[in-house]
């Protein structure tokens, strides 16, 4: 193994989509996906705005502790439950000190927040099952480190909507530091009125399904999910190849409508991988669907790839499950790289086929469109105040 190496060990995904990669292929596969349905809980009232929920079976270890009890814990203990394997294989050969955990989130405890105030501006008090330590932010690594015994490092990065495609990132540097010899690493995000909301108040939601790249895009669907794997230096089956990082610091809430931080990310990801644009064989855009965002990343990625690439944004299957999205999107890379590709074919983006005049021509995906040989994939995720990732992933 070289020491600069991170290998990206197994995946498993919580998304509106269903459980399982197999489930998020499923819906690749049929353009369907059952937890994309109205959500007027979550939503202002009079309003039903379309939100992918999951509806798995969410479970928690035993004697959880209360600050530890939310909805967005138990997500990302069931998603890590079939990498436990693996996890225990780590801790035998390295002992707990040198596993890390790496998480992102932008939700954490929200929810339980929300139903506590609730409670009590019914006049029934917060609750006797509500903790305020269910909101901190850093809840999701403390809470998997607690639960799973792990000594290393604890980290929960909080960028917005590219907060878990920067754990990747982060995972890659603790092991580069020689930090720790395995982390375990994802993101999880939570459904709640707090985010339907805000973004309402922004006019960012479609009060349809999401419709990414087309002239009549009008906003996203917010969902909620999870997506974890081991990252350690021995080879597997996909290697991340390239990271790129930047903070354009534009705007608190709006993309550089040139789409420079973009672009700068995409760059750097290639000039840190060492390869030329022509070696990426497909490209999962952040893809919002909203008018500003959509439009600096075709500007972006056409100065980026002049020759075109094959790309399509995901989130209509999903939903944009916010700093859980960069994990998921790189859960569906990783199981392209893994031979679905060759089985089924690159996801087509899911729109009603118009593009937009006023933007550079992508190359989207308009079908299961095979590409035999497919080695690079690359992965973008934006996030507010500018905070701009990309991935690229590398079969050996």
């Amino acid at each position: 193994m070289r020491k600069g190496d991170a290998f990206l060990h197994g995946f498993h995904v919580l998304s509106a989509a269903g459980e399982g990669l197999e489930a998020l292929a499923l819906a690749v596969r049929t353009g369907a996906s059952l937890g994309l349905r109205p959500g007027p809980d979550f939503s202002p009232a009079g309003q039903a705005f379309p939100v992918g929920r999951v509806d798995a079976n969410l479970a928690e270890p035993p004697g959880l502790p209360k600050e530890f009890k939310s909805r967005n814990n138990r997500m990302a203990w069931t998603a890590v439950q079939p990498l436990r394997p693996a996890l225990e294989d780590a801790l035998s050969r390295y002992g707990p000190a040198r596993v890390a955990v790496v998480a992102g989130t932008s939700t954490s405890g929200m929810l339980e927040a929300e139903e506590a105030f609730k409670r009590r501006e019914q006049g029934r008090g917060l609750g006797d099952g509500f903790h305020y330590g269910q909101q901190e932010i850093g809840a999701p690594a403390v809470f998997l480190a607690w639960a799973l015994d792990l000594g290393g490092p604890a980290l929960t990065v909080s960028t917005a909507c590219s907060s878990s495609a920067k754990a990747l990132a982060v995972a890659r540097r603790l092991l580069r530091l020689d930090a720790c010899d395995a982390v375990l690493c994802g993101g999880v995000d939570t459904l709640c009125g707090f985010t339907v909301h805000g973004f309402a108040a922004l006019g960012a939601l479609s009060p349809k399904r999401c419709n990414p790249f087309s002239r009549r895009r009008d906003g996203i669907n917010i969902g909620e999910g999870a997506a974890f794997c081991m990252v350690t230096r021995e080879e597997g089956p996909v290697r991340l190849a390239g990271c790129g990082e930047c903070s354009d610091a534009y705007n608190v809430s709006a993309p550089l409508p040139g789409g420079e931080g973009a672009e700068a990310a995409m760059r750097a990801a290639l000039a840190d991988a060492g390869l030329a644009p022509e070696s990426v064989g497909y490209l999962n855009l952040h893809g919002t669907a909203t008018p500003h965002n959509d439009a600096m990343e075709a500007l972006a990625v056409a100065r980026v790839f002049p020759a075109g690439v094959p790309c399509s944004s995901t989130k209509p299957l999903t939903g944009h499950a916010l700093g859980a999205a960069g994990a998921l999107e790189a859960a569906l890379c990783w199981d392209l790289l893994n031979g679905r590709a060759a089985a089924q074919g690159l996801p087509p983006n899911i729109f009603d086929g118009e593009t937009d005049p006023v933007l550079p021509p992508l190359r989207l995906v308009r079908s299961l469109e095979r590409l035999s040989g497919l080695r690079r994939v690359m992965s973008n995720s934006f996030g507010f105040g500018g905070s701009n990732v990309s991935l690229l992933f590398e079969r050996p």
